[in-house]
């Protein structure tokens, strides 16, 4: 009801991002409406199905992320690994998956690659052919059974690779007989989650069925930004996103979204520390500001929030200034834009 209060006033004032809708877009049909959760690998066995919380956050799919290994400069990639979280292993990955579909919840599989050395593999480069032939060939034996274990279980999408900005740039045709590799063995639909600031510069989304993207975008540098005005920072991003969608003829997802409950929250997102004081109120803004200018868009299939998980009652409240919106003022706003 709120927004509905507000509409005229910012339809007059800021512009607001759903005037940009036009004509040829209003009429297309939505194939993807995701209400997501990121759902965090648990570090020990479930036995007992963790997805009741997330049912009543009204989410209608999940990410569940199998983690692999590789290191700075080497070809190398670890999975299931004996020191591994049971969740990142494929048994919990199978295990987490299941107990989701018990929920009626439909499942992205997202595998993601940490670079020990390094942490974040967008800048993961190696520097000479024959290492990155061995990376190729241990990529592939990575994310092959993933891909045939998400066909068993019917998995509903599947994604091929995280924030691999340089490789993605480098390897151009690796990712495309990658993908063709994944379609023999995998019928569910396909993407790759790009980052915020690359998607333009993956080549292959012709390939794939709808556009990934990790919405980290850096928006306003203010301790507490209104709702209006981040609104009003996310325009630019908003006509960008509409007019590559169009181009592509490809709905965008947010395969990840999220913001910390803390003072300049929206400044640099992806950060997972700030100087910033506990602000619950700065983390509302800035995801009414998101779901005002995106979610109701045709062209727009939804997202999943960074993160949610699984011991939902010990987890985030009005102390903690982390990512996860659980048992936090925010979560009575993704209950309402979720049921909608």
């Amino acid at each position: 009801m709120k927004k509905l209060l507000k509409l005229p006033l910012l339809l007059i004032g800021f512009g607001l991002c759903l005037m940009a809708v036009s004509p040829d877009h209003g009429k297309e049909s939505r194939s993807l409406q995701i209400n997501g959760v990121n759902f965090v690998a648990p570090s020990r066995v479930l036995k007992e199905n963790p997805m009741q919380a997330v049912k009543e956050a009204n989410a209608n799919w999940i990410s569940v992320m199998p983690y692999a290994y590789g290191r700075k400069n080497s070809p190398e990639i670890r999975h299931n690994t004996a020191w591994q979280w049971w969740g990142e292993k494929t048994v919990g990955t199978i295990q987490t998956i299941k107990y989701a579909q018990e929920k009626k919840l439909k499942v992205m599989m997202k595998p993601h690659v940490w670079v020990q050395g390094d942490g974040w593999c967008g800048e993961f480069k190696l520097h000479n052919e024959e290492d990155w032939q061995a990376w190729e060939k241990a990529y592939e034996a990575y994310i092959l059974p993933l891909a045939r274990e998400a066909e068993k279980l019917g998995v509903e999408a599947f994604c091929i690779g995280t924030e691999y900005r340089l490789a993605v740039r480098e390897r151009k045709a690796y990712w495309r007989s990658l993908i063709a590799k994944i379609r023999k063995v995998y019928s569910g639909q396909l993407t790759y989650a790009a980052n915020w600031d690359n998607y333009q510069r993956v080549a292959f989304w012709d390939a794939l069925d709808f556009i990934g993207i990790d919405a980290y975008w850096p928006l306003m540098d203010k301790k507490n930004a209104s709702e209006e005005a981040l609104e009003k920072a996310w325009q630019p991003i908003y006509q960008e996103l509409r007019t590559y969608s169009k181009k592509q003829g490809k709905q965008i997802v947010f395969t990840e979204y999220g913001y910390r409950s803390v003072e300049y929250t929206a400044r640099r997102p992806w950060e997972t520390s700030s100087a910033g004081a506990q602000s619950m109120q700065a983390q509302i803004n800035a995801y009414e500001a998101l779901y005002g200018c995106f979610w109701d868009e045709p062209w727009f299939g939804g997202g999943f929030i960074w993160k949610w998980f699984d011991r939902h009652e010990g987890v985030g409240g009005e102390s903690h200034g982390g990512f996860t919106p659980q048992n936090k003022p925010v979560m009575e706003n993704i209950r309402r834009r979720y049921q909608r």
